[in-house]
């Protein structure tokens, strides 16, 4: 068992350790491919127990299939944008985001007719395309940047002691800018994305590398003159965050930052493009707000995944990003230093634990751990906005109690066999049933029980020898010890060897057996009356007649495996009550009967035939006896049988004498 203690604890440990490998260096695969899907369905759960207030300050005014039906195909003519811009601002809102891409020309009036709309408006920012390379590729960046870029740079760079961060950034190699003719009079922001490797949005990139500069994200932008702030008060602490005057925003060593998104029943106030042109909302609408102009027309935008929807217009994207910067409501995800911690404890705990427990209670404690850190996952994630990692922890917890349980599967269904090896030799189907059931049962090592041995010997084997042939005394001995054990397993006794013409069984071990002494006597009378059954078959087929003599003793004998290790072992009793019941049975042909007991296998039956439970049983005291090997006197008793029914009969020896054998 401790062998079996050190394997398991050995498999918990190796497991831990790869786990906790894993933890420290996190493969994107894995945290991509498996570990986002447990966050999105955390967040899903997050959704349900958290209760959300209307969203009122951020608007959305989209150019859906409703408006391209009403205004026309898309692209609109830029006079039209303009128009919108105008009736936009004209209710004074805190910021206009436009997110979308005027990198092209359309004409000089068209053309003019927007940038003076979004110079009127004087606090709009413009989506723009940054591309970055793939591959590791060396970027290399043009040295012809226009001031109205620069312009929308940050403009204080901090570096934070011990984080290299400019080996993380994201670095762009190309920028699609908008015209200078409508870039000049607005703030730029970049709207580049990188879903995880399963196509999901949960991150954004609230700043990247062009050149010398860093440049701020679309919604930073937008967040940044909602709060009515310059761009001197936007300060990037690279690999930490981004002060946004008096809020720090932290983010990722790359950028990055951890979307909150609204749950799928909330959205952001939204309305078709084409009734703000038209004028049928009423006027001061977009009064204090942030607007947010784009595209969800089919076709007209980039389809985007999230972790509640598989078709997100990018502009909706943007407005949960706006969100989550002005109320600094971005989720953070764990270091890692809760989930090592926790698969190191919880890795040894189970380890040193589940070997020590059973399978229900090692299950009980297993799944409470586990629901435990599942639960403190979900709280964590809802009230505290921290994501912790599932995989590995859960995975660790799970293979430990997997294996565990294996393992002690595999033992237990061993242990079985060699129960049912060691054992159907010795006792009844039903005992070896109940020992497998029970294993914790069959002490296979040595330790002391009370247990009532039978001793049973042929009368006349002499006879029986020297008048037949080897083959035919095998076959008579073959014949006779096949009745007497079926009788043995029949009432639930274990067999304990053949010596010679002799038989040897116990009852109390290997299960214990309140009732060993009456099971033993009853035995032994039922052996008595099938050799007479015998004796009337063999008599009437010619053959030599032989008889037999029982004797049972009680008391306290070593039990257990014995012989040589990796040999021979034999489950058997040794002890001088042992050797005692051997001389009991010596003396049936002394007096001239069946079966004797001693008063210690009596004194266990003393109870139930005085209150009548033990029926059919006649037990006459005889005297005291010194066997040989033995000082002190033995009384022993006659037993014979009655009528199933009838009470028990127990009378004790008529004269208090002492008798001394010095033979066997």
């Amino acid at each position: 068992m401790k062998r079996v203690s050190l394997i398991l604890l050995a498999i918990a440990l190796v497991s831990t350790l790869i786990f906790s490998i894993l933890e420290i260096y996190d493969p994107v695969i894995i945290r991509d491919k498996i570990e986002a899907k447990t966050y999105d369905l955390r967040m899903l759960l997050s959704w349900k127990l958290k209760r959300y207030h209307p969203i009122t300050e951020i608007l959305i005014v989209y150019i859906d299939e409703k408006s391209i039906a009403e205004i026309g195909r898309w692209p609109w003519p830029r006079s039209v944008m303009a128009g919108l811009v105008n009736k936009i601002s004209a209710d004074k809102p805190r910021a206009i985001g436009i997110d979308i891409m005027f990198s092209e020309r359309q004409d000089a009036e068209n053309d003019a007719r927007l940038a003076e709309a979004i110079r009127d408006a004087g606090n709009v920012v413009l989506a723009t395309a940054f591309m970055v390379p793939t591959g590791g590729q060396e970027v290399k960046v043009s040295s012809d940047i226009p001031d109205y870029l620069w312009d929308s740079a940050f403009m204080t760079v901090k570096t934070v002691a011990g984080i290299d961060w400019k080996r993380w950034v994201v670095k762009a190699d190309k920028v699609n800018l908008p015209i200078a003719e409508i870039a000049v009079h607005a703030s730029l922001g970049h709207v580049y994305s990188n879903p995880d490797l399963d196509g999901v949005m949960r991150w954004e990139y609230l700043y990247l590398n062009y050149g010398v500069d860093c440049y701020p994200h679309f919604a930073l932008q937008v967040a940044r003159l909602a709060r009515g702030l310059d761009v001197k008060d936007m300060v990037l602490f690279g690999g930490s965050g981004i002060r946004l005057g008096q809020h720090f925003i932290p983010t990722g060593l790359n950028g990055k930052a951890l979307i909150y998104y609204l749950p799928p029943d909330v959205h952001y106030p939204a309305i078709p493009a084409s009734e703000v042109i038209k004028g049928t909302r009423p006027r001061g609408m977009f009064a204090d707000k942030i607007v947010l102009l784009g595209t969800s027309a089919l076709a007209t935008y980039d389809v985007m995944t999230t972790p509640f929807s598989a078709n997100t217009p990018g502009v909706a994207i943007n407005a949960n990003v706006i969100d989550n910067i002005l109320h600094n409501s971005f989720l953070r995800k764990s270091p890692g230093v809760i989930e090592l911690s926790f698969i190191v404890i919880t890795g040894v705990f189970l380890g040193l634990l589940l070997p020590r427990l059973g399978a229900l209670v090692g299950s009980a404690v297993s799944i409470l751990v586990i629901a435990c850190y599942v639960a403190g996952g979900v709280y964590l994630l809802t009230y505290a906005g921290i994501w912790i990692n599932y995989t590995y922890p859960l995975t660790n917890m799970f293979l430990i109690f997997f294996s565990q349980t294996l393992v002690k599967f595999f033992m237990e269904e061993r242990r079985a066999r060699d129960i049912k090896s060691m054992f159907s030799r010795y006792v009844s189907p039903k005992i070896v049933e109940e020992l497998v059931n029970h294993p914790e049962e069959a002490h296979l090592g040595g330790h002391k029980r009370l247990i009532t041995v039978l001793f049973s010997d042929i009368a006349g084997f002499t006879n029986l020898s020297e008048n037949l042939s080897p083959e035919e005394v095998v076959a008579r001995l073959n014949e006779y010890f096949t009745e007497m054990v079926g009788l043995i397993f029949q009432y639930n006794g274990t067999l304990n060897k053949f010596i010679g013409d002799a038989l040897m069984a116990f009852w109390g071990a290997p299960l214990s057996q309140p009732d060993q002494a009456e099971l033993a006597v009853k035995c032994a009378l039922q052996m008595i009356v099938r050799v007479k059954e015998l004796q009337a078959k063999w008599r009437s087929e010619g053959k030599i007649i032989i008889d037999i003599g029982i004797g049972l003793n009680t008391g306290e004998v070593l039990v257990g495996n014995i012989g040589a290790e990796g040999m021979q072992m034999d489950y058997t009793i040794i002890g001088d009550d042992v050797n005692l019941g051997s001389r009991i049975e010596a003396l049936t042909r002394k007096y001239k009967t069946h079966l004797l007991i001693s008063e210690f296998t009596v004194q266990l039956l003393r109870d139930g035939i005085v209150n009548g439970t033990i029926k059919g049983i006649s037990l006459r005291g005889i005297e005291k006896v010194v066997v040989k090997g033995k000082k002190k006197p033995v009384t022993i008793y006659e037993a014979t049988s009655l009528d199933p029914e009838s009470p028990s009969i127990l009378t004790e020896p008529a004269e208090d004498k002492v008798v001394e054998y010095k033979e066997k």
